[in-house]
């Protein structure tokens, strides 16, 4: 099998005065396992359902490969759905269940039993074919579910939140399985999610949606590591985010690229201004220095926020040895509370000034983890420049 490309293009729809998506243009690459990302009511299913074509849109286009797909019924689409419901037939068996949409084309029996005896098999199920749902647990109910969308040989397969209903471990383990399924076939995946470990992991690409709106549209690793906006910075993984205004801002010529900008900020929740830059090679004079991105071009007396992950702080119980670098970035505070999570610790340290910041401490091995750091310790956060992030304006 091999999947389409799908473009939607100026793609709207409202529902009486609510608008569930607005001038939504994505592009999805053939074979492509892309995700639809973001929180309850942001357009994520509406817009599957249009793709799927069980809504229509109000403007817009959805082309799979060259053809508009929009005045086509959900049938001649070559798309399947898998819901997170499942949509079983109670009184069929595994076999019966996903043979019906072969039996509805009246196939020959020898041909129906090679194609549903095949996808049983890849999806791990040789062994229950016999049996009815209500034999099944919930991972085995979804494979059947998408062994069934899988039969009829779609070009695009889309995926409803086919997870949520599942149990965290669960979960975790059918989605590793529909990745190497994936991977299998080759046909374009649209994943509809609100949870983000499960977009990071499994997705080429992922569109980060909230109101209506595609905020961003990346890789995992663009999406985490250089986030466009405050609300994919706090929607993605958990990070620190600071109101700041532009102090002053200089182009900064990069080896013959376009220019980046070396940016002072003056940032109240940290007490003084900030240096930021661009560039990896670039120094500064003061002690507070942060990396600027190319998405955002800042002028004096604008306000942005920046942002750093906490897994990208380091703390200490003793002042950090910076080596004369001037990008390194140190504060010291009081642990307001320790959080053990097994493999990691995370640690709310208030700083001198009032301010609250979370940081990450990875458990590796124990001797190179250094003293225990406990509740009310005196500590030293501190973070490279490279690792800071301006995002959009504070106020948008």
């Amino acid at each position: 099998m091999k999947g389409s490309q799908v473009t939607i293009n100026h793609v709207a729809k409202k529902f009486g005065d609510f608008t569930a998506l607005d001038d939504i243009n994505i592009t999805i690459q053939p074979g492509e396992f892309f995700s639809l990302l973001g929180p309850s009511g942001c357009g994520k299913t509406t817009l599957l359902r249009i793709i799927a074509g069980f809504e229509f849109p109000d403007d817009g286009t959805v082309l799979f490969d060259d053809t508009n797909v929009i005045p086509l019924p959900p049938d001649k689409r070559h798309s399947n759905t898998v819901f997170q419901t499942y949509a079983l037939f109670p009184h069929l068996t595994v076999y019966e269940n996903v043979a019906f949409p072969l039996r509805l084309k009246k196939l020959d029996r020898k041909t129906i039993d090679e194609k549903v005896r095949y996808y049983v098999h890849l999806v791990q199920l040789d062994d229950h074919i016999a049996k009815k749902p209500n034999q099944l647990s919930g991972g085995q109910k979804q494979r059947v579910a998408i062994a069934r969308a899988l039969i009829n040989e779609p070009k695009v397969l889309l995926l409803d939140e086919p997870l949520s209903a599942l149990d965290a471990k669960l979960r975790a383990n059918l989605l590793i399985d529909l990745d190497n399924l994936h991977d299998k076939i080759g046909i374009t995946f649209i994943y509809v999610t609100h949870d983000q470990s499960e977009a990071l992991s499994v997705s080429d690409r992922i569109a980060v949606m909230n109101a209506g709106h595609v905020l961003q549209i990346g890789t995992p690793s663009e999406i985490y590591e250089s986030p466009s906006t405050q609300f994919v910075a706090q929607f993605i993984g958990e990070t620190n985010l600071f109101e700041a205004q532009v102090v002053d801002c200089v182009p900064h010529e990069s080896n013959g690229k376009p220019p980046d900008y070396m940016v002072t900020l003056s940032v109240p929740a940290l007490g003084k201004q900030a240096p930021l830059a661009s560039d990896t090679e670039a120094t500064a004079s003061l002690d507070r220095y942060m990396q600027v991105t190319d998405y955002v071009h800042t002028s004096k007396d604008q306000k942005v926020a920046f942002t750093i992950r906490p897994e990208k702080i380091r703390i200490t119980k003793e002042p950090p040895e910076t080596g004369g670098r001037t990008d390194i970035n140190v504060f010291s505070g009081i642990v307001e509370e320790p959080v053990y999570s097994g493999f990691q610790s995370k640690f709310y340290v208030r700083l001198e000034n009032g301010s609250l910041i979370k940081v990450f401490k990875q458990h590796t091995d124990y001797l190179d983890n250094g003293p225990i750091i406990q509740w009310k310790n005196k500590v030293y956060v501190s973070w490279s420049a490279d690792d800071g992030y301006i995002v959009e304006d504070i106020e948008k």
